[in-house]
């Protein structure tokens, strides 16, 4: 089993280093093995499909976020909305590949993975919106039906975070020329923005 989990781990960490540099739809399974140590056929006794992989790179996203935001939990015993939103917003502000896989199209992502590979994912998510829901709790004690509105609002948000500050060469002149007045923000700053007017 762990010689099992060495090899997955290597599959997931050659899709993150091709995904960092490459675009979801240029990354094929033989990319991907040809970033490993072992042949394209062995992928398929971990992974069926490449979506596979990005779900599980996903999850792994998730649990290092999921990480940050305990912190914030665990590091304070009081906050007010303001700081919350800073240091939410700053869990989110290195968390570019996150961000990233959050704007895909989930719709395929998950119809191409099998039933157990989207449970494992969906379990990393639980476990964000989790612990996420602990800190409302915590510091500004909402009820049930409140964090979940917040939940509601604040995880959508999240998936336009990478396209409305990621911008490319080729999108910045096209706005440009379409006459658009596009104020760039960093991640930090539509995050803290975003989270700010969620938690009013």
């Amino acid at each position: 089993m762990e010689h099992h989990d060495v090899r997955k781990e290597e599959i997931i960490n050659a899709c993150k280093t091709l995904y960092d540099k490459y675009n979801f739809k240029d990354i094929t399974m033989k990319l991907i093995s040809e970033q490993t140590t072992f042949s394209r056929p062995s992928l398929y006794n971990y992974f069926e499909t490449k979506e596979e992989i990005f779900l599980a790179l996903f999850a792994k996203e998730y649990d290092k976020w999921k990480i940050e935001v305990d912190e914030i939990r665990e590091k304070n015993d009081t906050l007010s909305k303001d700081e919350f939103a800073r240091l939410l917003a700053n869990t989110l502000k290195d968390k570019e590949r996150l961000l990233k896989l959050l704007s895909m199209n989930m719709y395929d992502l998950e119809e191409n993975s099998r039933i157990e590979r989207l449970i494992e994912f969906k379990e990393s998510y639980k476990n964000a919106v989790h612990t996420v829901r602990l800190c409302l709790d915590k510091f500004f004690g909402m009820t049930q039906e409140e964090s979940t509105e917040f939940i509601y609002s604040f995880f959508p948000f999240m998936y336009g975070i990478y396209p409305y500050t990621v911008v490319t060469k080729k999108q910045k002149e096209a706005m440009e020329k379409a006459g658009i007045k596009y104020h760039y923000y960093s991640i930090y700053e539509l995050a803290y923005m975003g989270i700010k007017k969620l938690l009013k």
